[in-house]
């Protein structure tokens, strides 16, 4: 593997691709800790320092490498991104104009991309605007449940310079990633989600041997390194549904007669489920906290609901990563589809007839496939939690949940993605 990899540093071009990534990745970290214009530093650090970061900020806090808490330029990361790629993905099912855009190909796939970078703009505006909100009050339930002002002062001058500030940082990072994915190696957006989480594992491991002592951090290092590895497994299962293409006379020429498959994987959705089901939690938490501390509902909300280790909420969450599992599954693959492209190109998979009975075959397997994939999310989502309640620890456990879903999965399609480009050049692998 080390040979590869010195071989790929050796090749011009992909070295050009590796640095020009890792410099964009670099960048993106210094922007995450540049304070934003009118945010009191010395307030956000002593308010960090006792910041209970459960909950949806906690979320986006993970997905922003930390930048959120810290009030930074690239406070809203790559959040407003996601969830506008997520939002106009959904729009493709329900509007036909977006759907008639999917279907026209590149041109249609740049029009998409184009919605999709101005309504990323607009939800960074709209968070923007709220996290600058909840950093301008102080006491209970603001964004750091802190007594100091997060804001040097409440002008509004100084709150919309906040506001702008931290729009447009995201609009950087949108733009950082577009150049990772043009200029470099692997999936922008991808890499710098990856940046963020990987960013924050040194402090978290660290805080558990301050905390527990190096037994315990050795322990956790242990079962860290046997978690990725069963994520790493899972994440490259998949069931392949051979395809056999029938020979075809179109003029001269004889074409088709080659066998394929079609590649199921046994986690088709990805994290998406889980950030679906921990947005969703947060819901109750947020209204519980605009309503009568003194109520007795708003009381069931916060002794259980907004309590990560509390058995309601983890068997909550439990549940809605299976429905969400099944949910996206639903939505982003078409087994009717698929089975008439299959049939229209003249391919068939052994045994089943073309066209309906093939797309009936496909949801059969597809949907057989998903329970172990969600159960599988459903169990390293709630790894963490487990872990929490099990160490008595102030500290997030590293190894689980999102950030060891994306971290796997981002890292094992960046290393395919330089295997493939050195094989092209070399013939010969990146792994060998």
């Amino acid at each position: 593997m080390l040979t590869a990899f010195s071989r790929a540093m050796r090749t011009p071009d992909l070295r050009k691709k590796i640095l020009f990534t890792l410099a964009m990745m670099a960048l993106f970290r210094l922007g995450s800790v540049v304070p934003s214009p009118g945010v009191s530093y010395k307030n956000v650090q002593y308010c960090v320092a006792n910041v209970n970061t459960n909950g949806i900020y906690g979320l986006i806090n993970l997905f922003s490498g930390g930048a959120l808490l810290q009030l930074s330029v690239f406070a809203l990361g790559i959040m407003p991104y996601i969830t506008a790629s997520i939002i106009v993905q959904l729009l493709t099912v329900v509007i036909p104009r977006f759907e008639a855009l999917k279907q026209e190909g590149q041109s249609g796939q740049t029009k998409l991309t184009q919605y999709t970078r101005y309504l990323t703009v607009g939800l960074g505006i709209l968070q923007a605007t709220s996290i600058v909100a909840l950093a301008r009050a102080t006491g209970a339930g603001t964004l750091l449940d802190c007594n100091r002002p997060l804001l040097i002062d409440n002008r509004i001058f100084t709150m919309a310079l906040a506001i702008v500030a931290m729009t447009a940082g995201t609009s950087v990072i949108m733009w950082l990633g577009e150049l990772i994915t043009d200029r470099g190696i692997g999936n922008g957006m991808s890499l710098l989600i990856f940046t963020s989480i990987a960013a924050r594992f040194p402090q978290s491991m660290w805080a558990i041997k301050v905390e527990k002592g190096t037994f315990l951090f050795l322990f956790v290092t242990a079962v860290g390194l046997v978690i990725v590895a069963a994520v790493v497994f899972v994440e490259q299962a998949q069931r392949r549904i051979p395809v056999q293409y029938a020979k075809r006379m179109i003029g001269r020429q004889m074409y088709g007669g080659t066998s394929t498959y079609i590649p199921l994987k046994v986690n088709q959705a990805g994290v998406i489920p889980v950030i679906f089901a921990a947005s969703l939690l947060y819901i109750p938490a947020l209204v519980a906290r605009l309503g009568n501390p003194t109520s007795g509902w708003v009381q069931w909300v916060t002794n259980t609901v907004a309590r990560g280790d509390h058995p309601i909420y983890m068997l909550a969450y439990f549940a809605l990563i299976i429905f969400f599992t099944y949910f996206y599954v639903a939505i982003t693959f078409n087994p009717t589809e698929v089975a008439d492209n299959m049939k229209q190109y003249g391919g068939f998979i052994p045994g089943i007839r073309a066209g309906r009975p093939t797309a009936e075959y496909l949801d059969y397997v597809l949907s057989r496939i998903t329970l172990p994939g969600s159960l599988y999310l459903g169990f390293i989502s709630l790894i963490p939690i487990f872990a929490l309640a099990l160490f008595n620890a102030n500290t997030n456990f590293p190894f689980g949940g999102t950030s060891i879903l994306i971290i796997v999965g981002v890292g094992l399609e960046t290393v395919k993605q330089i295997e493939s480009q050195l094989q092209q050049r070399n013939y010969e692998g990146f792994l060998r």
